[in-house]
């Protein structure tokens, strides 16, 4: 079973009156973070599916090249990590807004129930997928996965 915690940074019940809604959200918008939270800047974004024989993961890594790219299980977490380059040639250049992210990228899930040995995983269109087959509980295993 998968282990995560939902967040949400901005809850979507309006407290207070329209005026301070709008001053809020204006201050708190991220155009004044260094970094673009909603991108690469907090991680990546994945899709965890589960049918009856598999746990699926889906993550977006746009941009990044596949041999970028790993992906590991062990003692029952799939850990994805990905790196992007800066191929940036002239650094002077004048930025009024930069959204895109550069550097190294990680997230990890706890999976358990799974048979090691036929994990798969794909990397098309920038999107990686990652079959997770279920096995008996109770194996703890740990190997690292070749993408396709």
């Amino acid at each position: 079973m998968f282990d995560m915690v939902p967040f949400r940074k901005n809850n979507s019940i309006a407290r207070g009156d329209a005026f301070d809604n709008f001053v809020n959200s204006f201050f708190n918008d991220d155009f004044f973070a260094p970094v673009n939270v909603n991108g690469f800047g907090k991680g990546f974004k994945v899709d965890l599916k589960e049918n009856e024989n598999y746990y699926v993961v889906e993550a977006d890594l746009p941009g990044i090249n596949r041999d970028a790219i790993n992906v590991d299980y062990n003692n029952n977490y799939l850990t994805i990590s990905a790196k992007r380059e800066d191929s940036r040639e002239d650094k002077n250049e004048n930025f009024v807004r930069q959204e895109r992210s550069y550097g190294e990228f990680k997230r990890s899930f706890y999976v358990d129930n799974v048979d090691k040995n036929g994990i798969t995983a794909s990397f098309k269109d920038g999107v990686l997928k990652v079959e997770l087959p279920k096995s008996e509980k109770g194996q703890d295993q740990g190997t690292k996965i070749d993408i396709k």
